[in-house]
């Protein structure tokens, strides 16, 4: 089979994609690979079904009331490791302005919960995305932090770009306007990866 790229993704990687608005970021990657046999797609509304016949015409997986704090417990996820697990532009959903407290910390709360859970689902050698606005108040969630608090390490940050991935949509995911889009502006895919000890390591904190 022909390897097949696009940014930092391939035909070859097997993918969890987590949190998708209206399943346009996997349309277009099967769209890319011509196939999406690879990748399972998930969101937590049950409601979405835009681009559904797109990724499961290309033979993949669509799963909903997929829970990124509880994923790694899902019946059909939990017997699975991935290549590259994909959150893009996570948010918790609207409690109030996105700079106050209360919602900055219901997104970290979000993420938080989205990687300790994705660092039992990745390979040894896969990577753990997370897209994400780099604009105040969007900094103040720490992305990278809570990445460490979690044995993550960051392998790359890299500027996100929506003219990279054709046909994507990214939506606001909840409350009455959660059909609509919002403006990206500076944004980065930051790739994580588990921080493994080697044995000689190991063996200096054993003695």
């Amino acid at each position: 089979m022909e390897a097949k790229r696009i940014k930092h993704y391939s035909n070859f990687h097997c993918t969890l994609l987590v949190g998708e608005g209206d399943f346009s970021f996997a349309a277009c990657l099967a769209r890319t690979f011509g196939s999406a046999a690879n990748m399972v797609a998930t969101s937590l509304d049950s409601r979405a079904i835009d681009n559904l016949e797109t990724i499961e015409g290309w033979g993949g997986t669509v799963l909903h009331e997929v829970d990124a704090h509880t994923m790694s417990e899902h019946p059909i996820l939990k017997h699975k490791s991935f290549d590259r697990i994909v959150y893009n532009f996570p948010h918790a959903g609207f409690s109030g302005s996105e700079a106050t407290l209360v919602q900055i910390e219901l997104n970290r709360d979000l993420v938080r919960g989205f990687l300790k859970n994705a660092k039992k689902m990745v390979t040894v050698d896969g990577e753990i995305h997370v897209t994400h606005k780099k604009a105040h108040p969007y900094s103040r969630w720490e992305i990278k932090e809570l990445a460490e608090e979690q044995g993550l390490f960051l392998v790359e940050e890299v500027p996100f770009s929506l003219r990279h991935y054709e046909g994507y949509v990214n939506r606001r995911g909840s409350g009455f306007k959660c059909r609509r889009t919002f403006p990206v502006g500076e944004a980065s895919t930051y790739k994580f990866r588990k921080m493994i000890m080697d044995c000689n390591a190991l063996m200096l904190c054993l003695t």
